[in-house]
C-alpha cells in the first residue's frame, strides 16, 4: 500500500520470468511478495574407509588418529572423507487478490491471468496451443499436446528475488487454494504453494547467484572480531 509520500523507498518484488525468447513468453511479478521462504538441502557424507570398513572402526580410527597426529588428525581424517551435495530446494505462497481491482483485466477477469501463467510454468513449453499455432502459421508442423510425454522439455523459470538472488528453477509442485469468486466465476482471491528445485551448474543466473552469495560471505568478516567472544568471555 502506498503511503502518498514521493520520497517513500520502493520495495522490490520478487517474480517469475522465463528464461528465453519464446511465444507466448511467460512472466508473473509477485502482486505480494511471500511473507516467508523455505530452503532446503541435503548432503550425504562418507566418512574414510577404514580396512574392516565398520562404523566402530571407522570411529577407532579417529580417535587414534587425533591421538597420534594431533591437530593434523582432524585434517587428515576430513580428507578421507567425501560428500555428495543434492540441489538446493525451495518452498512459499504466492498470494493473488483482485478483490480491490486496480485495472480492467483485473476486474473483468479477476487473477485468472495471473493463475493461468503460473500454471503454465509447470507444462512443457511446445504443447502450448496458442504456440503450436503460430508454428503452424509459420509453416512449422503441428504440435501434439499430451502431459506424459516424457520427451517433453519444460520452461525454463528464472526466480528473481532482489539484485543478488536470480536462480533458474523447476517448479516441481504447485497447489492452488482459490477462496473467492466473482459472478462469472473467475477466480478472486488464490493462494499458490509451490515447491521449486534450482538448476545448479554452469549457467550464467545461477553463476552469478553464487557470486553474490561469496561476496556477502566475505562481508562477514566484518564480524570476524566476534569470534574473540566465543574464546574469552567479555
Amino acid at each position: 500500500m502506498r503511503s502518498g509520500f514521493s520520497n517513500q523507498p520502493k520495495i522490490l518484488r520478487g517474480a517469475f520470468v522465463e528464461f528465453g525468447i519464446s511465444l507466448p513468453p511467460l512472466l508473473v511479478v509477485f502482486q505480494f511478495n511471500p511473507q516467508q521462504i523455505t530452503r532446503s538441502r541435503s548432503a550425504t557424507i562418507n566418512p574414510p574407509q577404514t580396512p574392516a570398513g565398520s562404523q566402530p572402526a571407522q570411529c577407532a580410527g579417529f580417535v587414534q588418529q587425533l591421538g597420534t597426529d594431533g591437530p593434523s588428525g582432524l585434517l587428515n581424517f576430513r580428507g578421507g572423507q567425501t560428500i555428495t551435495v543434492g540441489r538446493e530446494s525451495l518452498g512459499f505462497d504466492i498470494r493473488l487478490d483482485a478483490t480491490n481491482p486496480e485495472n480492467g483485466i483485473a476486474e473483468e477477469f479477476g487473477v485468472a491471468p495471473q493463475l493461468s501463467t503460473l500454471e503454465l510454468m509447470m507444462l512443457p513449453k511446445n504443447q502450448s496451443l496458442l504456440g503450436g499455432a503460430v508454428s503452424a502459421l509459420l509453416g512449422g508442423a503441428p504440435k501434439q499436446f499430451a502431459f506424459f510425454d516424457e520427451a517433453k522439455n519444460p520452461p525454463i523459470i528464472l526466480f528473481i528475488w532482489g539484485r543478488k538472488k536470480v536462480l533458474p528453477v523447476n517448479i516441481k509442485s504447485m497447489s492452488i487454494k482459490e477462496e473467492e469468486f466473482s459472478t462469472e466465476l473467475n477466480p478472486l482471491r488464490v493462494t499458490v504453494t509451490v515447491s521449486l528445485e534450482v538448476m545448479e551448474g554452469t549457467n550464467a543466473p545461477f553463476l552469478y547467484t553464487q557470486a553474490m552469495k561469496e561476496v556477502m560471505s566475505l562481508l562477514n568478516l566484518a564480524n570476524v572480531g566476534d569470534i574473540a567472544n566465543t574464546i574469552v568471555p567479555a
